[in-house]
């Protein structure tokens, strides 16, 4: 029998840099230094950990920084995540439906610390949200994995095509399609479809963008706006109008709801510019005026083992 391959796709140690090349700091509190610091030396230590314990299983791994990987991942049983939801994140732009991930969180949030340290700055570390595993229950997770004891969940992604040409990337998160500056109005309209036809009044907007998020993503951007979480396993997606420039349009109910999983959207840009941010801005389309753009949840799914919690 044919050993399983794995890849270990590690966040950057760059993300903790709080020091130039010639040794000055940006900060001066004493405090952020040592806590950057930690972090540094925590997601270190995890990765080490991790590697230690691949190193006693009877299996094939390869260990790539998340900077360093820009192609389709494939010809792997599992890629496992050692960093945050960040990282992950990236290992789902890469990731056809047919390997499962599993993420673990190199640095988890200390209660205790943001709370003792929330008069002098933000202490927190790693969320996490989608990473099942820690430095604590990795080794036990990974045994009952590669036994087929435990197995993966299906999460949506997004599908998005504009002027009927599929983009290259899934969302796992959310889109967001807005204005490259800021500071600029988004204008454009929208309509939800059903087989292909209408089921909703057009939407014209001004604002400052348009999002759109999965079930996976509703406990991230779309949740601080006003959102609400979705079941994990859902195959809807939620949308929300930033920031409506009319006052009616703002208490209007067509700003936020739900496209269900045998429907789309299909929006319209007016703008002379714009993008289509997937998952963050890290990666991002252009768009310009007249482009149609059209959401559903029809993308391949996403194998991951996720925490107990969010399943049960």
């Amino acid at each position: 029998m044919a050993r399983r391959k794995l890849l270990l796709l590690l966040k950057p140690f760059d993300v903790y840099t709080v020091r130039q090349s010639n040794g000055i700091s940006h900060t001066t509190n004493p405090l952020i230094l040592q806590h950057l610091e930690n972090r540094c030396k925590v997601h270190k230590d995890a990765i080490n950990f991790c590697q230690d314990i691949l190193s006693k299983k009877p299996i094939e791994w390869e260990p790539v920084f998340r900077n360093n990987l820009s192609r389709p991942i494939r010809n792997v049983d599992l890629v496992v995540t050692v960093g945050g939801d960040g990282t992950l994140l990236q290992a789902s732009h890469l990731i056809d439906d047919s390997i499962p991930v599993l993420g673990v969180n190199s640095d988890p949030t200390r209660v205790e610390e943001v709370d003792m340290l929330s008069n002098e700055f933000d202490a927190s570390r790693s969320k996490g949200y989608l990473c099942a595993a820690t430095v604590n229950n990795f080794e036990q997770l990974l045994d009952n994995i590669l036994e087929g004891k435990t197995v993966p969940s299906n999460l949506s992604r997004i599908l998005i095509r504009v002027n009927s040409k599929s983009l290259p990337t899934f969302a796992l998160n959310d889109i967001l399609i807005a204005h490259p500056c800021p500071a600029m109005v988004s204008r454009f309209s929208f309509k939800i479809k059903s087989d292909g036809m209408p089921c909703s009044p057009l939407v014209n907007c001004r604002s400052s963008g348009l999002r759109v998020s999965t079930a996976a993503g509703s406990s991230a951007a779309m949740l601080s706006a006003g959102g609400f979480i979705m079941p994990i396993l859902s195959h809807d997606l939620q949308y929300m109008v930033r920031e409506p420039i009319s006052p009616a349009a703002a208490t209007s109910s067509l700003m936020h709801g739900l496209v269900k999983s045998d429907q789309s959207m299909e929006a319209m840009s007016f703008c002379k510019e714009g993008f289509v941010y997937i998952d963050g801005s890290h990666v991002f389309f252009s768009i310009q005026n007249g482009d149609v753009i059209e959401i559903s949840s029809k993308a391949p799914a996403l194998k991951v083992f996720l925490p107990p919690n969010l399943v049960y």
